[in-house]
């Protein structure tokens, strides 16, 4: 089959192998319709009989081009933050994913950034978010090459494990490997939003409980209850018996 021989041809001695390596990651942050994750699956896959010190050459390959579309988000997202925001945030749903990027870059920082490479959908709200608002480069640098070592390990793992449960069929491993990729990519969004629903579930839970100040008029009795009223002079109101002491005394003759 010409699926099976494309595939089975990536191998550490094909120039094509490093070009795949790198410039798919690089570029999915801008163009999120290619499939990245795959083709570093796909490398996994065909290697996976490969005993070829080159295979940490393509796994390095895989992180630098991770790691270079990364910051290009940033780049483009500082230089040219209108059109950004027209071309990527301008519905309704960009509108939400560059809202929960930016409450979870206040609350999370780094931590959001190497994470978001495993959420679909959020690796490229947050670095465009990232350079939309500013942060900091000396912390979003790092980040980023952290979070870029750790993908690229992870999805050529997750190939060559497919890759040797069907070696003499490698589409099948390919097919095995994407599964797998997508378990783990369910589990990670359903944990997420069910964190976000507790977190809401706590916050209105605790405005219940803490309904705020009451007014208070000085008076502690039982509900219902009212203080006497006065006029300005300090006698009681019209209408209401006057409750201060009774003079005692002989009647008038």
């Amino acid at each position: 089959m010409i699926f099976t021989s494309a595939l089975t041809s990536l191998q550490p001695d094909s120039a094509l192998s490093y070009a795949i390596a790198i410039i798919i990651p690089g570029l999915d942050a801008i163009f999120p319709v290619l499939p990245s994750e795959t083709a570093v699956i796909a490398l996994g896959v065909a290697t996976a009989g490969s005993s070829d010190p080159r295979i940490a050459l393509l796994v390095a390959c895989a992180a630098l081009g991770a790691f270079l579309g990364d910051n290009l988000c940033y780049l483009i997202g500082h230089r040219f933050g209108p059109r950004v925001e027209r071309r990527f945030f301008s519905s309704a749903r960009g509108a939400r994913q560059r809202a929960w990027a930016e409450q979870s870059l206040d609350r999370y920082g780094i931590q959001l950034i190497i994470v978001c490479r495993f959420i679909p959908g959020g690796r490229t709200a947050v670095t465009l978010c990232c350079g939309l608002i500013g942060y900091p480069r000396r912390r979003f640098v790092p980040a980023t090459a952290v979070a870029a070592v750790a993908w690229a390990m992870y999805a050529f793992f997750i190939g060559r494990l497919g890759g040797r449960a069907f070696e003499d069929k490698p589409w099948a491993g390919l097919l095995l490997s994407l599964g797998i990729t997508l378990v783990i990519s369910a589990l990670i969004e359903a944990i997420r939003r069910i964190r976000r629903w507790s977190r809401r579930r706590q916050a209105g839970l605790a405005e219940a409980g803490h309904p705020g100040p009451q007014p208070s008029d000085g008076h502690h009795g039982e509900p219902g209850d009212a203080a006497p009223e006065e006029d300005q002079a300090g006698r009681p109101a019209a209408g209401r018996a006057d409750t201060g002491p009774c003079r005692v005394g002989r009647p008038d003759p």
